[in-house]
């Protein structure tokens, strides 16, 4: 089966279609939506997520939102303007969502009535959905292109198509390594608290035939020190201009662990992640998410009663720990304040 059949998002007539990730691998769910509030709603529950396809979902929330308004000529770009901030402040830390919403509230700008604005916010969020499949496979083939022939890989979280607007970045390079004979095996970490390993990527790579074993957390570290993994790849949320990089929580460790065992860490992100007007990593927001989703599994409860709970959802690697940062226009390495400034594209271009 291939890649391209995996569609967590779609524009059809009107309204969104959107494949409930919460679901899986249970279960192929999908629902449509014409509301933007009810979209919104989809990124806060997680029911999709992973920054690229948080941008797409982010622009055609826009576009559901501009359809449904009546206000006069002058009243639309500042109801168009509070909406964006509603879906904005559904997560904090994926600038893609920013970066999506900014880059559509720049054509509705340029527009002279509310019908044009409409068609072209549609146009806008069409070109970032398709754009972003176009660069997930220039990403795979840049970043293929480290992995050497019989490789074994371990990634953390999802970064395939469930993530994106189809193919993946990270899991893009492992499909683009694959089709190339050069990938033997994937370890995928559970990622906790959410499981987005154990449910989605081991998912994914099963569908494509690519053979992956699930490993918890914490065995990482062994992999890594056994010499059973030639190179860990991971995505990112947002990064510096230093090449710190937010991403889900525990790529730290892992970036950690493969320094000290010796093995290459790769991050792989479209340029639309990166935030070169925050310095360094300490800046990036990281989100909080709420306690139940570390207390409970499938509704069981897990965590004793009483007990605390701390649910940062994603973690900042320092760049030293980062060997190569991959992106559709090439590889960054350090110093990265040079690097990534000349893989960065224009914002709205």
């Amino acid at each position: 089966m291939t890649t391209s059949e995996v569609q967590p998002i779609a524009w059809q007539d009107g309204s969104v279609r959107i494949l409930d990730q919460t679901q899986l691998p249970s279960r192929e769910v999908y629902f449509e939506s014409a509301d933007y509030r009810e979209v919104c709603e989809a990124i806060r529950q997680l029911r999709l997520r992973g920054a690229p396809l948080i941008g797409i979902a982010a622009a055609y929330a826009l576009v559901l939102a501009a359809a449904e308004s009546q206000p006069p000529n002058a009243g639309f770009m500042p109801y168009l303007e509070a909406a964006a901030g509603d879906i904005r402040a559904t997560r904090p830390t994926a600038v893609n969502l920013s970066w999506a919403l900014e880059r559509l509230l720049a054509r509705a700008r340029g527009c002279t009535s509310i019908r044009e604005a409409r068609q072209g916010l549609l146009e806008e969020a069409q070109a970032i959905h398709a754009q972003d499949i176009e660069n997930n496979k220039r990403i795979g083939e840049y970043g293929a292109s480290l992995l050497a022939e019989g490789s074994t890989v371990l990634t953390h979280c999802n970064t395939g198509s469930l993530a994106t607007g189809g193919f993946g970045t990270a899991l893009g390079i492992i499909r683009t390594a694959w089709q190339q004979g050069k990938i033997k095996r994937v370890f995928a970490t559970e990622t906790r608290p959410l499981l987005q390993g154990a449910r989605l990527t081991a998912w994914e790579l099963n569908r494509d035939g690519i053979p992956v074993s699930v490993v918890v957390d914490g065995a990482a570290g062994q992999l890594l020190r056994r010499g059973q993994v030639d190179a860990v790849v991971v995505g990112a949320d947002r990064i510096a201009a230093n090449g710190d990089a937010a991403n889900k929580i525990g790529t730290y460790p892992l970036a950690v662990l493969a320094k000290e065992n010796r093995v290459p860490f790769y991050v792989a992100a479209p340029t639309s992640t990166l935030d070169l007007c925050l310095a360094t990593g300490e800046e990036i927001p990281i989100e909080e998410r709420e306690e139940g989703e570390v207390a409970t599994i499938a509704g069981l409860a897990i965590v004793a009663q009483g007990a605390a709970i701390e649910n940062p959802a994603f973690d900042v690697t320092p760049n030293r720990y980062i060997d190569t940062i991959i992106s559709e226009n090439g590889v960054a390495r350090r110093p990265y304040e040079e690097s990534l400034g000349r893989l960065e594209v224009a914002i709205h271009g």
